[in-house]
């Protein structure tokens, strides 16, 4: 567990899931789906029970490779960053990275914070030696955040989402070490 002193004072909690986190994680991935359109799924479109998301992060944790932290303030979630990677022994050294800011939460330093701390953990956890990541191309605040902290673009996917009648292009990210 970590603290951090977000730019507004505030001072959030850093620490791994845990499975009685389940029903709260579903509830924020329901509400920040509503807040932006760079997810890949929309407002109340999270549709996991909470029997079945607890089972999901029992198994998380229990993979030496994938990991889910949360940031919290009080009882509330405010952030969820992680990195999922395969069980197979061909494919286990890659992470797909995943994060999401609530959005009264946003250009307080904790998307950077959230990131370095899982670029860290995959670093030494002894079998990740690479991380992917995908964002929609426009949008720049986050490009412009993986790019700081060495993503690289490695492709771009065209017309992979389609929200509201327009059809978005997706930017394909890497970051080995």
């Amino acid at each position: 567990m970590k603290n951090y002193v977000m730019k507004n004072g505030d001072k959030a909690l850093i620490r791994e899931a845990v499975p009685a986190d389940a029903q709260t994680i579903i509830d924020f991935y329901n509400v920040v789906g509503g807040e932006t359109d760079f997810l890949s799924f929309g407002g109340n479109e999270f549709t996991r029970n909470a029997d079945e998301y607890e089972t999901y992060i029992e198994s998380m944790a229990s993979e030496e490779n994938s990991i889910m932290l949360l940031a919290t303030l009080g009882d509330a979630i405010i952030s969820i960053a992680t990195i999922n990677s395969s069980q197979k022994a061909r494919s286990k050294h890659n992470g797909t990275l995943g994060i999401v800011i609530s959005q009264n939460y946003t250009r307080m330093g904790l998307g950077e914070k959230m990131m370095v701390e899982l670029i860290d953990w995959a670093k030494h956890n002894g079998t990740i030696k690479r991380i992917s990541l995908v964002t929609r191309e426009d949008n720049h605040r986050a490009i412009a955040l993986y790019k700081k902290l060495g993503f690289e673009v490695e492709g771009l996917v065209r017309n992979d989402t389609y929200i509201n009648g327009v059809y978005y292009s997706t930017v394909v990210m890497g970051l080995l070490f």
